[in-house]
C-alpha cells in the first residue's frame, strides 16, 4: 500500500479521496491554486503545496508542477479524482515514466476509451450493441446526409473526442442536418481540438443507463449494479438514482454482463463506467466508457456498501479485488441531485447570486465526509 498520495484536484472529490486515505492509512498531499488557499481540502490534507495561480491551465492543469509537488513530497502516487486531469493519457504516461503510480487505468486505456470512435469500436467487437450509424469520422456534409437517409431520421452528430454534451446536434430532417454539421463541428473543435464527428441513430424517448464497475491487475472485473440518470439538461445530469427505476430485470442483467463484457475486453483495471442509450423497446447501445470515478458514485456506494474510492486505491496498488460478484448487493435506494445555481425565468442563465440561508443535512453519508482537523502540522510549500 502507499504511504502518500498527491491528490491532484481540489473540493468535493479531493475531501473524497482525503477520507479514503484516512482510514487506510494513508498520508496525503493537497495541492492548490492561490485562489484555492483556504479551501477545505487544503485544511484537511496531511501536507498542501501550492502549485500556481488561479487560472486552472496555471495549476490544476499544469503537469509539471503536479509532478514537481509530488516528488517534492515524496508521493508515491496521485490520485486525479473526475475532471481535469483524470482521463488524460499524457497524464498518466508522465506519471509512470516519473516512477509516480498514477490512481486510475493505463494510459492506452485512457486513450482507447476517451476517444468515442475507438470506444463505439471496441464495444461493438466485444458484442456489445452500438447505435446504427457511421464507423468512422464523417468528411463532408454529402457523406452525412448519405448515412443519415441510410439510417434514418432522426440522427445525432457526435464529437468523436467529446463529453459533457459538447459538439453534439440532433438534425430531425436534411435541412437540418447542414446547420447540425457545422456547428457539432465547431464546438468539437473549440473544446477538443479536433473538429472530427461522426453521425449515428437518434433515440427519442430513450434513457440513460450507466454501469459502474470495478477491474483488477489480476483480470478480475465485477460490476457494481446501476444508475438512471435520464433527468438531463443540455446533456448535463441533474438527477442520478439506483436502482434504476422501471427496469425489467432480464434487461438489467443484460446491462451489467454488457459493461462487464466491454470493460473485460480492454484489460480494464480501477473503477469506471459504462454508459448506454435504452431504448423504449428494452433494446439498449453502448454510449462510451468514463475511465475514472464519477461525480455520482456516493449513490451506488449507498446502496452496495461498498467504498470504490478506497478499492480504487486498493487497485492501484497491486491489490486484488476483495469482492466477487455474488458479494455485491444492492440493497434500498439513493438518489443524488444536482443543485444548479440558474435563473429559470431567464432560460436558466448562471445566477449565482448570494446565499443567504445554509441548513446543513445530518445524516450517516453526510457525516461521513466532515472529518476531525488533522493534529498533525501541515507543511506549505510553494512549487512555481
Amino acid at each position: 500500500m502507499f504511504d502518500k498520495i498527491l491528490i491532484a484536484n481540489r473540493g468535493e472529490i479531493a475531501l473524497r479521496v482525503i477520507r479514503a486515505c484516512r482510514e487506510l492509512g494513508i498520508r496525503t498531499v493537497a495541492v492548490y491554486s492561490e485562489a484555492d488557499r483556504e479551501c477545505l481540502h487544503v485544511r484537511f490534507a496531511d501536507e498542501h503545496i501550492c502549485i500556481g495561480s488561479a487560472p486552472a491551465a496555471e495549476s490544476y492543469l499544469a503537469v509539471p508542477r503536479i509532478i514537481a509537488a509530488a516528488e517534492i513530497t515524496n508521493a508515491g502516487a496521485i490520485h486525479p479524482g473526475y475532471g481535469f486531469l483524470a482521463e488524460n493519457a499524457s497524464f498518466a504516461e508522465v506519471c509512470e515514466s516519473c516512477n509516480i503510480r498514477f490512481i486510475g487505468p493505463d494510459p492506452e486505456t485512457i486513450s482507447r476509451m476517451g476517444d468515442k470512435l475507438s470506444a463505439r469500436a471496441i464495444a461493438k467487437n466485444a458484442g456489445v450493441p452500438v447505435l446504427p450509424g457511421g464507423e468512422g469520422a464523417i468528411g463532408s456534409l454529402d457523406e452525412a446526409k448519405d448515412l443519415a437517409k441510410g439510417i434514418g431520421y432522426p440522427v445525432i452528430l457526435k464529437a468523436s473526442g467529446g463529453g459533457g454534451g459538447r459538439g453534439m446536434r440532433i438534425a430531425h430532417n436534411e435541412p437540418a442536418l447542414a446547420n447540425a454539421y457545422t456547428t457539432a463541428q465547431a464546438e468539437a473543435r473549440a473544446a477538443f481540438k479536433s473538429s472530427e464527428v461522426y453521425v449515428e441513430k437518434y433515440v427519442e424517448k430513450g434513457r440513460h443507463v450507466e454501469v459502474q464497475i470495478l477491474g483488477d491487475h489480476k483480470g478480475s472485473i465485477i460490476h457494481l449494479c446501476e444508475r438512471d440518470c435520464s433527468s438531463q439538461r443540455r446533456y448535463q445530469k441533474l438527477v442520478e438514482e439506483s436502482p434504476a427505476p422501471n427496469l425489467h430485470p432480464r434487461v438489467r442483467t443484460r446491462l451489467h454482463d454488457a459493461a462487464v463484457k466491454c470493460a473485460r475486453s480492454v484489460h480494464y483495471h480501477s473503477a469506471g463506467t459504462v454508459e448506454f442509450l435504452l431504448a423504449p423497446s428494452g433494446d439498449f447501445y453502448f454510449l462510451e466508457m468514463n475511465t475514472r470515478v464519477q461525480v455520482e458514485h456516493p449513490v451506488t456506494e449507498m446502496v452496495t456498501g461498498i467504498d470504490i474510492v478506497a478499492e480504487q486505491i486498493r487497485i492501484a496498488a497491486g491489490e486484488p479485488l476483495r469482492y466477487r460478484q455474488k458479494d455485491v448487493i444492492s440493497q434500498g435506494h439513493a438518489i443524488e441531485c444536482r443543485i444548479n445555481a440558474e435563473d429559470p425565468s431567464r432560460a436558466f442563465a448562471p445566477n449565482p447570486g448570494r446565499l443567504e440561508t445554509f441548513h446543513q443535512p445530518g445524516g450517516q453519508a453526510f457525516e461521513s465526509i466532515l472529518m476531525p482537523i488533522p493534529t498533525t502540522a501541515s507543511r506549505r510549500i510553494t512549487t512555481r
